[in-house]
This record gives C-alpha cells, sequence and structure tokens, in this order.
C-alpha cells in the first residue's frame, strides 16, 4: 500500500522559508529510512512538505517529524529575529 501527503505551510514571515529549507535539506537528501520520500519546496509565500510512504505508519512518522522540524526552527528564526 502507498500513503501520500502534501501539506502547505503559511509561515508568519515568508523570509523564513529558505532558511527552513536550507536546514532541513540534509534529512531530505539522505533519509534514515527507505520507507519514505520527503521533498520540500516553496511555493510563492508558503513552504510545501510532500511526503510518499510505503504504508500509512511511516507516512505519520515522517509527517510529524518534519513538522515538528519546521515548528522548531521557524520558533529558532523568531526568537533571533526578536533578540536582534
Amino acid at each position: 500500500m502507498k500513503a501520500n501527503a502534501a501539506v502547505r505551510l503559511q509561515l508568519s514571515s515568508e523570509k523564513y522559508i529558505a532558511p527552513i529549507l536550507n536546514s532541513l535539506a540534509p534529512e531530505t537528501r539522505m533519509p534514515i529510512t527507505t520507507r519514505a520520500k520527503v521533498v520540500l519546496d516553496s511555493e510563492g509565500n508558503f513552504l510545501v512538505l510532500r511526503v510518499q510512504a510505503k504504508d500509512t505508519v511511516a507516512l505519520r512518522a515522517a509527517l510529524n517529524s518534519y513538522l515538528r522540524w519546521i515548528m522548531c526552527a521557524a520558533k529558532v528564526l523568531e526568537v533571533v529575529k526578536h533578540t536582534s
């Protein structure tokens, strides 16, 4: 069985998209498992997360990981913005 998902995220600032894409690029190029393939891209002012997985368990795990990493990176960028 195959499972797919696409998530479009609008961040609080369009300036955050490139740093987040760059920070997660190593994860998308060298995945830990072969059960899921992840593509991160931008469409205008949206960050787009696309996941193709072999099953729904792998899909959920990949989505949870990437969404958490994206949220963490966005929070770090917010803190840096407010402290500089």
